[in-house]
């Protein structure tokens, strides 16, 4: 498939965001922190939601019509999360409001956590439903969007800590190498899966021709067309190689060296952030690109 980058920085900016309210959430109920921590995290969240939100609309034809993604929410995983993201983001803003006035935002914790974890799954779905792409069609997936978002959130959470409140920096940074290990191996384990599929279609079946030997020389066009554009990264395999590379070491081995190396520093903690993201650019790059449409069976080659 072809990568859409208002694609994978709406999923992996949201990811962050999603997993940053959980890291708040998470101390909110069971640990204790001045005010100003709390507001500043919902902030950073929301900013993080709002910038994800505003990439996403590149990548519609008609943006004035996004209204309309959420008509079919009764099947489609897509309008689920149209309208689950504003309610979330509405939860992240009332719950900074609420500490804002010191009042209790218990119930606005539990309701915000449960729409956080929502948002997750109803966006991994939109590509784990689709069986025709055997690389997404896995629970591994879910995960893997659930366990990245939550590991570049607990990052985020520690470098906020370092900043505004010391004392939470080791758990913060405990949490995100726990996170970031599990999502790791999930990642892993997806890529040996899907190193081992084999396509349920063929040249025969693509063109509906049964023949032991069947060879391509062409497409019948000289030139693109969309389903040459959209449905195939066109990158070499070099390149797909070397994104994959680049992802397993910055995703979880450079921010957890860091994580381990100096966990009291803003600047590191920060750094440790940046690579992670970075990271996570590459790996939803290549999540996209490793998925082979049974379309390019039949337009693998022009002339």
């Amino acid at each position: 498939m072809k990568p859409a980058w208002s694609v994978i920085f709406f999923t992996t900016l949201a990811g962050a965001g999603q997993g940053l309210f959980l890291a708040l959430v998470a101390v909110d109920v069971f640990g204790e922190a001045p005010p100003g921590f709390f507001i500043s995290g919902a902030a950073l969240a929301l900013g993080l939601l709002a910038v994800g939100l505003a990439a996403s609309f590149f990548h519609l034809g008609h943006p004035e019509r996004a209204w309309r993604s959420a008509a079919m929410w009764r099947t489609s995983w897509l309008s689920r999360e149209v309208i689950v993201l504003p309610a979330f983001m509405a939860a992240v803003f009332a719950w900074g409001a609420v500490h804002w006035l010191g009042m209790p935002a218990l119930a606005l914790s539990a309701a915000g956590a449960a729409l956080a974890v929502a948002l997750f799954v109803c966006t991994g779905m939109i590509y784990a439903c689709l069986p025709f792409l055997q690389e997404w069609r896995t629970p591994l997936t879910v995960v893997n969007f659930i366990a990245f978002g939550c590991a570049s959130g607990a990052t985020a959470a520690a470098a906020l800590a370092a900043w505004l409140h010391p004392p939470l920096v080791r758990p913060y940074a405990v949490a995100a190498l726990a996170l970031g290990a599990l999502a790791y191996l999930g990642r892993l384990a997806a890529l040996a899966r899907n190193a081992r599929l084999r396509p349920k279609s063929t040249l025969s079946t693509a063109i509906g021709v049964k023949h032991p030997k069947i060879v391509q020389i062409a497409q019948g066009a000289m030139g693109g067309s969309f389903n040459t554009r959209e449905f195939f990264h066109g990158r070499p395999r070099e390149v797909v190689r070397a994104v994959r590379l680049s992802f397993l070491a910055l995703v979880f081995p450079v921010p957890a060296l860091l994580l381990i190396i100096r966990p009291d520093s803003v600047a590191v903690l920060g750094a440790a952030f940046a690579a992670q993201y970075a990271g996570l650019l590459a790996e939803r790059w290549y999540f996209f690109a490793e998925a082979k449409h049974p379309q390019n069976l039949y337009y693998q080659a022009i002339a």
